[in-house]
């Protein structure tokens, strides 16, 4: 394994146990060179799963281009990163179990919302401003007003 902070091959790993979900292996592994050490997570390589795109494109499905979604709308909120691996790993299972060989992007989307709804109000409407496109400051704000008629019925 390639070290990610100075990319020499051939760390050595220090401890492996299976994640969360029992779905993959975590290694903390530490770099022979550097002496830092990193995670790495391995996983059985599953059927491809095809994301239909807003404009028909299909793409793999990439759960770190997930992750960096939630991450960014989780910014500087309390959200462990943990339970933001945590929403990625239901996701990618929730897809993998039911969804078929190809997923349209809005589904995955609206599981996220979904999901951000629960955890934090402010992620929630950060990564609802991002894929809903708002375009204006009302579209915003309407948002803003169906979250809160939501969270105190």
């Amino acid at each position: 394994m390639k070290c990610p902070f100075c990319s020499l091959p051939g760390s050595r790993v220090l401890d492996s146990r299976p994640a969360a979900d029992g779905g993959a292996i975590r290694r903390r592994r530490e770099c022979g060179g550097c002496g830092r050490r990193f995670t790495t997570y391995e996983r059985v390589g599953d059927f491809s799963l095809a994301v239909v795109k807003k404009d028909g494109r299909r793409e793999p499905f990439d759960r770190q281009k997930l992750l960096s979604g939630i991450v960014k709308a989780c910014q500087k909120r309390p959200v462990p990163v943990a339970r933001m691996e945590a929403i990625v790993d239901e996701i990618e299972k929730e897809l993998r179990q039911g969804m078929g060989p190809e997923v349209e992007s809005r589904w995955i989307g609206e599981m996220v919302m979904e999901r951000l709804r629960l955890l934090d109000e402010v992620a929630y409407v950060r990564f609802a401003s991002v894929y809903r496109e708002f375009r204006d400051a009302e579209s915003f704000m309407r948002e803003v007003r169906n979250l809160k008629s939501e969270l105190s019925s």
